[in-house]
């Protein structure tokens, strides 16, 4: 049996490059079972065929969009039971804020090395829990997607300009994050209206169960169970905070934003309360508007009136971490 199962996504845009390399390190390695999916309906049964493999760890090897629709699976397919393997991702796609936040970085064929390395042993002081989102309309029987990052209000409208605007210009990714930063600031700090500036973010209502309520217009809404956020800066955790979901809201308004950027980069963020600046901790979320769009690891997910964004944070699950 291979220690190792790599599910990977041949359309994911870091793929077209090292895919080929991937292919041929999986031939000459035994410990390596590797499963391909065209699309993402094919993720269930690759799913039921690596649990008869019996990997130590599954890896995933596409964007963040990949890891989303296979964690889903993962987790409510029962194809492993009730002890699913840890994952590991690859850092692959457009911005990788998962396998960034696991440790992987740089060449994704030299992660995976690591990977089929540290599996020839005990993991036990590799893994690491984290809790998933699950995003669903709140309905008893609605479909429950699973995700780590969702960003909403203005940043969700930043999401979807840099893949619609800027991506197809055909910038290297760092260029095209840096061209859409400068954006979004025209947009949120100046105000100024274009066709090719994003969007202006609809009004939501944010309820946080047990913890208040939020309503107006957010230049910046993020919910997520990643260590890490913005600008790969920790943010500061309360000794109650318990591994909840993190959220962070910026009012619409010049100085919050200004207070933002300085608090990101200087590694503030979340230490001090500073006015437009929402951070809180919380089990429930509801995220309620008029056509209000939010993205989670790349998905698009719209609220809409009477039907509600509501999260939830999931138990622990494992995770590979390759950093130190």
């Amino acid at each position: 049996m291979a220690n190792v199962a790599l599910l990977s996504n041949p359309h994911s845009t870091g793929n077209r490059a090292i895919l080929p390399e991937v292919r041929s390190y999986c031939v000459k390695n035994s410990d390596v079972f590797h499963y391909e999916v065209d699309h993402v309906d094919e993720i269930a049964k690759a799913l039921e065929t690596i649990a008869r493999v019996k990997p130590k760890v599954l890896v995933i090897n596409g964007g963040d969009g990949t890891v989303q629709a296979a964690l889903t699976e993962l987790y409510q397919g029962g194809q492993f039971g009730d002890n699913p393997p840890p994952v590991a991702v690859l850092p692959n796609g457009k911005t990788n804020l998962i396998a960034l936040d696991l440790g992987a970085e740089g060449d994704p064929l030299k992660a995976l090395e690591r990977i089929v390395e540290m599996a020839k042993h005990d993991l036990h002081e590799h893994l690491v829990d984290r809790e998933l989102i699950a995003l669903s309309d709140g309905g008893k029987d609605s479909k429950v997607v699973l995700g780590m990052f969702l960003g909403g209000a203005g940043l969700s409208e930043f999401i979807l300009y840099c893949r619609h605007k800027i991506y197809p210009l055909g910038l290297p990714n760092v260029a095209a994050h840096i061209l859409t930063v400068f954006a979004a600031l025209a947009s949120a700090l100046f105000g100024l209206r274009a066709k090719f500036l994003p969007n202006r973010p609809s009004p939501v209502k944010i309820s946080l169960i047990r913890e208040g309520q939020y309503q107006g217009n957010f230049a910046v809404v993020i919910v997520t169970t990643l260590e890490k956020l913005l600008l790969m800066k920790r943010i500061a955790r309360g000794p109650q905070s318990g591994g909840h979901m993190q959220f962070l809201a910026i009012d619409q308004q010049t100085g919050a934003i200004l207070r933002f950027v300085f608090a990101a980069l200087f590694g503030r963020l979340g230490k001090t309360d500073q006015k437009g600046i929402h951070f809180e901790q919380g089990d429930m979320i509801r995220i309620e508007g008029e056509n209000s769009n939010v993205v989670m690891d790349g998905e698009l997910f719209r609220a809409q009136e009477g039907r509600p964004i509501v999260l939830k944070s999931t138990k622990p699950v494992s995770f590979l971490r390759l950093a130190a």
